[in-house]
């Protein structure tokens, strides 16, 4: 299945353990060098741009992805600032490698 962000940011983000609406697809995280999607932050309910962290939603927590929502397994918020464990740190190189 493909999807683009601006398909994926009109859909609306569900949580299937209490029914409440996060709001639409705000961001999606991805670890660059491993080329790994990580998950989406959604805004949590609250009002875009009023709050500036959202709801980090791992992959793992994606239940499906329909034509119009998202339904999402959350159990305790997790911070879209907070990096999750399993991106392992990227290999620094030197300068030295590209000359």
């Amino acid at each position: 299945m493909e999807i683009s962000f601006s398909q994926l940011r009109a859909k609306e983000v569900i949580n299937t353990q209490d029914g409440r609406k996060l709001g639409k697809v705000c961001d999606v995280v991805l670890c660059y060098p491993e080329n790994k999607w990580l998950g989406i932050v959604a805004p949590n309910g609250r009002a875009f741009g009023l709050k500036k962290n959202g709801l980090f939603i791992e992959l793992r927590q994606i239940v499906k992805i329909g034509d119009d929502v998202i339904l999402v397994n959350v159990d305790a918020p997790k911070k879209h600032g907070d990096r999750p464990d399993f991106c392992p740190p990227p290999d620094r190189r030197s300068f030295e490698e590209y000359e």
